[in-house]
């Protein structure tokens, strides 16, 4: 059965008073890049600063018809330079976010990692999937499809930690976590049922709040509860489950494209852990991706992630 799709609207209407967040957009030299940075600018998500080439960046607009009055522009530029100088803005308050522009995501994620200069927190690092798709039962978080490709289980727990804190910034009190191998039994011979195990206990310690866990569990019945029912699993998860934690990169990158492009989802990205809220596109993503994670980026600050420079509508030029 096909759901109206209105979670991001929902959410939208959560902000709908705020003011704009300052939002630093990093080497937008692409023109989905630029259209997005103009469009989240004309909806008052936020204030944008583009931080790359000047000349390339008003020349491609120029080309494409794209107005970046309401934008500001740092003249930086190499990609590695860009994404250095996004990351200085971020530590001085002069943005409450970042968003990946066209560079490659090795030299952001480098840049954001970095030991002595970055945005690093105690917490790993992780990138979360918001997806709202027409035949899903319900809008569905999914994680890690874009940072650690083959976590080990302390990565997992902030993993889902992040996974879980994000749900609850987005609405959901308690989320259920669906943690996901191929099977639903422990398997010594398959680490990811080893791992749900684990993840579990950690739980019963206090290790993992916020949400109710479960796994192993195969997709189908952490989705479906008549699957669920029909392999006898009793959980309070399965066949209800808010988030679903792939056992690694490949899994969750997949998982999540094959919901975007052929489920025709809506879909929003968002990388947690980090001391704001960093939009990590894809060079690929068209511009409703880009302005639902600028949304959901917004949705967090006004949830106390992070700093809030607050953005004056004047300033732009």
């Amino acid at each position: 059965m096909m759901r109206s799709l209105r979670f991001f609207d929902d959410l939208a209407q959560t902000i709908a008073s705020h003011p704009p967040m300052q939002l630093g957009v990093v080497y937008p030299c692409s023109v989905p890049a630029l259209q997005a940075a103009a469009g989240i600018a004309a909806r008052g998500l936020a204030v944008p600063t583009l931080i790359g080439p000047a000349a390339l960046i008003r020349q491609m607009a120029a080309t494409s018809g794209i107005d970046l009055t309401a934008c500001h522009i740092a003249d930086v530029a190499t990609p590695e330079d860009a994404a250095r100088h996004g990351v200085q803005m971020a530590h001085g308050g002069k943005v409450a976010a970042l968003m990946k522009g066209s560079l490659h995501s090795r030299i952001f994620l480098h840049e954001l990692g970095h030991h002595e200069g970055g945005l690093r927190t105690t917490r790993r690092m992780s990138h979360v999937y918001v997806i709202d798709a027409p035949q899903a039962p319900r809008v569905l978080l999914v994680t890690d499809g874009a940072v650690n490709i083959a976590p080990e289980i302390d990565m997992r727990r902030d993993i889902v930690q992040n996974s879980i804190d994000l749900a609850r910034m987005l609405g959901l009190d308690q989320p259920k976590v669906a943690l996901l191998s191929a099977v639903e039994m422990v398997n010594p011979a398959l680490p990811s049922t080893l791992d749900a195990a684990i993840l579990c206990k950690m739980v019963e310690r206090g290790q993992i709040t916020g949400g109710i866990l479960d796994g192993p569990l195969a997709f189908d019945n952490a989705i479906s509860p008549e699957a669920a029912a029909c392999k006898g699993v009793v959980s309070p998860v399965a066949g209800l489950a808010d988030i679903l934690v792939a056992p690694d990169l490949e899994a969750g990158n997949i998982l999540a494209k094959q919901m975007t492009f052929i489920g025709q989802a809506q879909a929003a990205g968002i990388v947690m852990g980090m001391r704001v809220p960093v939009i990590l596109t894809s060079r690929a993503d068209p511009v409703p991706v880009r302005m639902l994670s600028c949304l959901v980026a917004a949705v967090m600050i006004r949830h106390g992630y992070g700093g809030n420079p607050v953005a004056s509508m004047d300033q732009c030029g």
